[in-house]
């Protein structure tokens, strides 16, 4: 893909948003677009937001805005869509997980049907690519935020590629190939703030990543 002078939209959390950059022009997709002479980065991250609807209350002001439900206010005259979450659904969301077959928000399977079902109706000639999680720190604990699940963060991300495998969409896996790993120290003090969020050295990393991979699509 040609990236040079193209608008691209992110959709996405807190790490989208900017969490854990120093600065705006540090965020990874600012970086990105710097590296790769883009027009536009569209800024569409929402700190805590999820694929999934939450079924418990967790916070009222982002509770109603999981990822499907903001897809209409994204703008239209694009030329690709980025798609970076679902480790605020491990963390603490209170949908379940569901199974593949499921095509409702209501689970996170059902949750990542509906969203590519929606973006690719939004935008049937764009190149669409989801992001897989990070590797976080305690991200095989079956219990976050006081909500009992008996699942790990790979289990998310491997409904994340299996959904996408069945549209067609390709998937940057940075859980696999991004080379943070927060459990190992010194990669946490190198490319973490607090074992989630990446810092600058981190959203470098991730352009460099998305760079790559966008290119040999």
């Amino acid at each position: 893909m040609e990236l040079k002078g193209k608008t691209i939209a992110f959709l996405g959390d807190s790490i989208t948003q900017g969490a854990g950059a120093s600065c705006q022009e540090n965020i990874f997709h600012q970086v990105f677009k710097k590296n790769c002479g883009l027009n536009e980065a569209i800024n569409y991250g929402i700190g805590g937001t999820r694929f999934a609807k939450q079924t418990v209350p967790h916070d009222p002001n982002i509770d109603g805005l999981y990822f499907s439900s903001r897809v209409d206010e994204m703008r239209e005259d694009v030329d690709a869509v980025i798609v970076f979450g679902g480790t605020n659904d491990y963390g603490h969301g209170s949908a379940p997980l569901g199974c593949f077959g499921d095509t409702t928000a209501d689970t996170f399977y059902g949750a990542c049907y509906e969203l590519m079902e929606k973006l690719i109706n939004k935008y049937p000639t764009l190149p669409i690519v989801f992001m897989t999680p990070l590797h976080r720190t305690c991200e095989d604990d079956s219990r976050l935020k006081e909500i009992p699940k008996n699942l790990a963060l790979c289990d998310y991300v491997y409904a994340i590629r299996e959904v996408a495998e069945y549209f067609s969409i390709p998937v940057l896996d940075l859980y696999a190939t991004s080379g943070m790993q927060p459990n190992i120290d010194i990669i946490n003090k190198l490319f973490f703030t607090d074992g989630l969020h990446p810092n600058d050295a981190g959203h470098a990393k991730i352009a460099q990543k998305l760079e790559c991979f966008l290119k040999n699509i």
